[in-house]
């Protein structure tokens, strides 16, 4: 069995070399096809002296040259840190500074974009083009940039295979804190391969599954169905869509038997007509990323009847925790479940202990899919990375395990149940979004005096964005201004939906802005308005 990320298409290759591997648009590679593209890219990086565990950023869209980089990277002994393509340039610039990245695989039009920021990434020194014409960047950038063949032709003859084991780094995927810049959560390859094989395990996937990836690789919800595909010889079929009918028409034309997705997109999907054949070949379907409202799971459960739908949760840090089997949604359909194989899932008190069923605890995560903390970042990485409830005082080494800062129960027969967040992270269409990271970019516009950014319920997203500020004259407040300076400065799903102000923002006894008495407050505004 592979033990580390690349393998797992190396091994698939040698089961059967000219299945299809990845589908993207009407192109198709076989594994065989795949593994060379994979071994010569991996020669050329190694041409461009990377060393044993140095990053390497992938800055696109899900497209062929997404995946050969992941694998050859590996190969080559770096680790990949997967940008996701949403991104604007100075959270990618941030990304880049933060773990140190020194090459860069990109795009032309994306590098253009990037140019102005480039030039304060002190340890960048290789930009890579997917294209092979070199635009002229000007003012000039200090990077060196290779278009792609010429990256190819570099391709070291004689190159030596790195040592790597499986608790080295793989890769490092970045995810939004409750407070400042995302953190990067480092991956060995163990903690890839475990994930792969966990999963593929209880969807009992098979060589000739076909899986559809629309969602982010950077999002390790996304990162999973390319290597769980990888793993079991099954075909990964690459889709960025525009619309979501585009994901329907990829469903049905590519036959596809596997699909992933969070509930904003689940309550898109549902809204739609279907075409019958899909239910003759889509095996199942799985939801991450939030709660799936029960309208939209009833809605999507009859459109494809013969289909099985399995509720999940995880989180960046441990990868994927929980599921629920299928046979127990109409029973049970508030329900996470219970562990995924390979993992221990506890809910404990403060102190450790574990909670009596139903009560209250904090959702604590142990097993090989505990990543390796944040990278660079020593103090975070206690307050989430903290030793395993109830060890025995006679093993001398301490065992690390993920605590979530989530709350659950658990019931009689170990079901669990989700209740809530510790932090003021905001969750939506999938993604965590940090409060403090919204709250900064309204402050340096100057545009107000008090800014809160908060998550509010919503039935498709999760939770929306919501901002709340104070300003120094209400007459001249603008909220499509704010607006306007997200749009330039964040992503899409960081956007607020809403901002509104009052005089003054509400304090705890601290003098800190109490977010949940705004929670509170504007939610009912919220759902009374919009």
């Amino acid at each position: 069995m592979p033990t580390l990320l690349h393998q797992l298409l190396f091994e698939s290759t040698k089961q059967d070399a000219n299945t299809p591997a990845i589908i993207h648009k009407k192109s198709s590679w076989s594994y065989q096809q795949l593994e060379q593209l994979v071994n010569q890219q991996s020669q050329a990086l190694q041409s461009l002296h990377l060393k044993p565990q140095q990053r390497v950023a992938v800055y696109l869209p899900k497209q062929i040259e997404t995946v050969t980089s992941f694998l050859s990277i590996s190969k080559a002994g770096g680790v990949f840190v997967p940008v996701n393509p949403v991104l604007k340039a100075a959270q990618v610039a941030y990304i880049l500074n933060d773990c140190n990245v020194q090459i860069l695989i990109t795009s032309k039009s994306r590098l253009e974009g990037l140019a102005p920021v480039l030039e304060n990434c002190s340890d960048l020194h290789t930009i890579i083009l997917v294209e092979n014409e070199v635009p002229q960047i000007r003012p000039a950038l200090p990077q060196h940039i290779l278009g792609w063949q010429d990256y190819l032709e570099s391709a070291a003859r004689q190159a030596i295979s790195p040592s790597i084991i499986d608790t080295d780094m793989a890769a490092i995927l970045y995810t939004s804190g409750s407070t400042g810049k995302p953190k990067g959560v480092v991956l060995s390859h163990r903690n890839i391969v475990t994930g792969a094989k966990s999963v593929s395990e209880y969807l009992n996937i098979t060589s000739t599954d076909r899986l559809l990836a629309v969602l982010p690789f950077s999002f390790d919800y996304g990162l999973n169905q390319l290597t769980a595909s990888l793993l079991k010889g099954a075909c990964c079929v690459l889709l960025d869509y525009l619309l979501p009918r585009d994901v329907v028409i990829a469903l049905e034309s590519h036959k596809i038997t596997g699909l992933a997705a969070v509930p904003p997109l689940w309550a898109q999907l549902a809204n739609l007509e279907w075409p019958k054949s899909i239910n003759d070949h889509l095996r199942y379907m799985t939801n991450s990323g939030g709660k799936m409202p029960k309208s939209v799971l009833t809605a999507i459960c009859k459109k494809t009847p013969n289909s099985q739908f399995f509720l999940m949760y995880g989180l960046t840090e441990a990868f994927r925790s929980t599921y629920l089997p299928p046979a127990q949604l109409d029973k049970r359909p508030d329900s996470i479940g219970k562990a995924i194989p390979n993992a221990e899932i506890l809910v404990v008190r403060e102190d450790g202990t574990p909670c009596a069923p139903h009560e209250p605890g904090e959702l604590v995560h142990r097993g090989s899919l505990v990543a390796l903390g944040y990278w660079n970042d020593p103090i975070k990485t206690a307050e989430r990375f903290r030793p395993a409830p109830s060890q025995l005082k006679e093993l001398p080494l301490t065992e690390i395990a993920v605590w979530s800062g989530d709350t659950v129960t658990k019931d009689e027969e170990g079901y669990l149940y989700f209740v809530g967040r510790k932090d003021d992270m905001i969750k939506t269409s999938g993604y965590r979004v940090s409060p403090t990271e919204i709250e900064e970019v309204i402050y340096a516009s100057g545009l107000a005096k008090e800014v809160a950014a908060l998550g509010i319920e919503h039935d498709s997203l999760g939770q929306t964005v919501v901002v709340v500020v104070s300003v120094e004259d209400a007459a001249d407040f603008d909220e499509q201004a704010i607006i306007n300076v997200c749009k330039v400065q964040l992503p899409n799903f960081m956007i607020p939906a809403k901002v509104t102000v009052l005089p003054v923002l509400p304090k705890n006894p601290n003098g800190k802005i109490d977010r949940k008495v705004l929670t509170e407050q504007f939610a009912t505004i919220f759902q009374t308005t919009v």
